[in-house]
């Protein structure tokens, strides 16, 4: 996967999720996309770096077009660990975005080569020395508290970056998709002059409450229909 209009934003993914039970694997709102543009979904290719681009090289080197890749660079704030040689690298093997946990470089150069990005935003220094590569630093990487393996699936939009078990991202695709057409059903009944509160019943629902104290709003929205998750 690379660029997917028809594929639901990442705010309604995250929905199917709690939806389901399940609890979303987010990357850190600090961790953001440089430019505006349209969802992005692929394989992950994980990897850690230690103070080398060599990782990179290596990472790219196995990976399949299409693929995201994943940066492990702990979160550092004292240097940059991808600049434009890397990314113009990656997206010329076929990458179709990345995710830094860390800092990246060459700011005004990175727009124009079309790569997504997400870091956690740019200093002007480079990586600042080479530490022990772990043995498994092409196997899993670890994204603010979500370790990401090559069995997930990443999907990032300007929201953020999201992180799906690929044996479970139909499933959840699909019940993020009825979500989405029913929230944009609603938008539309808004503009058209019908509110809200009317489609969701708010006046039934208030007196419901009132009768019955444990008649919550996620309850009424799963009974009458609605999308909004809360």
């Amino acid at each position: 996967m690379t660029a997917q209009p028809g594929l639901p934003a990442t705010a309604p993914i995250a929905d199917a999720l709690v939806r389901l039970g399940r609890l979303p694997r987010v990357a850190p709102s600090a961790i953001h996309r440089l430019v505006t543009g349209p969802i992005v979904a692929g394989p992950a290719v994980p990897c850690r770096h230690s103070g080398s681009v060599d990782v990179f090289l290596e990472a790219i080197q196995g990976a399949e077009p299409g693929s995201i890749l994943v940066i492990d660079n702990a979160g550092r704030l004292n240097e940059a660990c991808v600049g434009d040689l890397m990314v113009a690298e990656a997206q010329a093997a076929g990458i179709a975005a990345m995710v830094v946990d860390g800092l990246h470089r060459d700011s005004a150069q990175l727009p124009g080569l079309g790569l997504p990005i997400w870091s956690r935003g740019s200093i002007p220094v480079g990586p600042l020395g080479t530490r022990a590569a772990p043995a498994d630093r092409l196997r899993r990487a670890r994204i603010g508290d979500i370790v990401v393996t090559p069995d997930d699936l990443v999907i990032a939009d300007d929201d953020g970056v999201l992180f799906l078990a690929a044996a479970d991202a139909d499933e959840v695709i699909a019940i993020a998709a009825e979500i989405e057409a029913v929230e944009r059903r609603q938008a539309a009944s808004i503009e058209g002059g019908r509110s809200l509160r009317a489609q969701l019943g708010f006046e039934t629902y208030l007196a419901r409450g009132a009768e019955d104290p444990t008649y919550d709003l996620r309850r009424h929205l799963r009974e009458s229909g609605g999308a909004i998750e809360t």
